[in-house]
């Protein structure tokens, strides 16, 4: 019998596609001749195709309909017997369902963040053993008839990224760096940047290595004001191409950042990174490699609830506690 050709589903952001990657190749190994498709946001087509997973990498804005319609066309014509949904909301799992593929896998009303969404769905998962969502995601591939939850994941960093940022760096005067991520999609989720300047001080005095601030879109003001905190120390400022932000987190001597997207694409690239959790549970939420080091208070309440404030949480993580797990890296490097 063919491998099946299957449709994968999981549209954005940074950090959950990331967690995506595990699970789809687990799929892939499983069958290595099948057609696997994936379907993502404009924005995120370059990450897909940097881990090497999809066959191909077709994308859609859920926000146009006139692109919508044109993706359901180029789906339906292709004919894919399964779909897996790995996002679990009504924008995902409503693709595959208008495009009429008989089999559409995805999580149960016990899993999803979306009330009713499992109802678009043949095959209905319910995920509660696993832990971590890379874990979860598994599961769904295990529904598809792959033979492992997860498998190895190796993104690629195209070389003229590498040495775009290699130049950057040398023309400050660095060679060897510790990357700082400040910001993330809720502020609540973020630790104070206050903290961040305090620490690029400290890492310079002790370990001599420059602080380079990894800075978003819509994220000026947090990179100014950790430059402000950081006094003589002088962070860099780094803006650039997800590739380019690819290139300086797989090189970069540490990274240090909340539960946001650069965090795990971090750990994805194999970088040694220090985890600083608030409101999420890094269980469910934290870096999927476990080679780094996560801080939480331990009376730290899990909620998903997006705030404006930095969570009550994270102001008991001192700026001398990240050190230590600095210097923990360091010693086990």
């Amino acid at each position: 019998m063919a491998d099946p050709r299957i449709l994968v589903v999981r549209l954005g952001s940074l950090g959950d596609i990331v967690h995506a990657f595990p699970a789809v190749s687990g799929l892939r190994s499983s069958f290595p001749n099948s057609e696997v498709v994936w379907v993502a946001h404009p924005k995120w087509e370059f990450l897909v195709k940097t881990s090497g997973l999809a066959t191909d990498v077709w994308t859609v804005d859920t926000r146009n309909w006139s692109n919508v319609r044109s993706a359901l066309r180029r789906i339906r014509m292709h004919r894919f017997e399964t779909a897996i949904d790995y996002q679990g909301l009504w924008k995902s799992a409503a693709i595959p369902f208008l495009a009429r593929i008989p089999r559409r896998i995805g999580f149960s009303s016990e899993t999803v963040r979306e009330r009713g969404v499992p109802i678009l769905y043949t095959d209905r998962v319910r995920a509660l053993t696993a832990a971590h969502i890379a874990d979860q995601n598994g599961e769904l591939s295990i529904r598809a008839g792959a033979q492992t939850p997860i498998g190895d994941v190796n993104l690629r960093v195209p070389d003229e990224d590498e040495q775009v940022v290699r130049a950057r760096i040398a023309k400050e005067g660095i060679e060897n760096y510790v990357v700082l991520s400040p910001g993330g999609g809720w502020r609540s989720k973020c630790w104070p940047v206050e903290r961040y300047g305090s620490l690029a001080a400290k890492i310079l005095e002790e370990f001599g290595l420059q602080a380079v601030i990894n800075v978003g879109p819509g994220e000026a003001d947090l990179s100014a004001a950790v430059i402000r905190a950081a006094g003589n120390a002088q962070p860099l400022p780094f803006t650039g191409s997800l590739g380019q932000l690819m290139a300086l987190l797989k090189n970069a001597t540490a990274v240090v950042a909340g539960d946001t997207g650069p965090l795990h694409l971090a750990d994805a690239l194999g970088a040694p990174v220090v985890a600083i959790f608030g409101p999420t549970d890094p269980a469910r939420n934290g870096p999927f490699r476990r080679s780094g080091i996560v801080l939480r208070w331990e009376g730290a309440v899990t909620t998903y609830k997006r705030g404006t404030e930095a969570d009550e949480s994270l102001m008991h993580i001192s700026v001398d506690e990240v050190m230590n797990a600095l210097r923990g890296l360091r010693a086990a490097a």
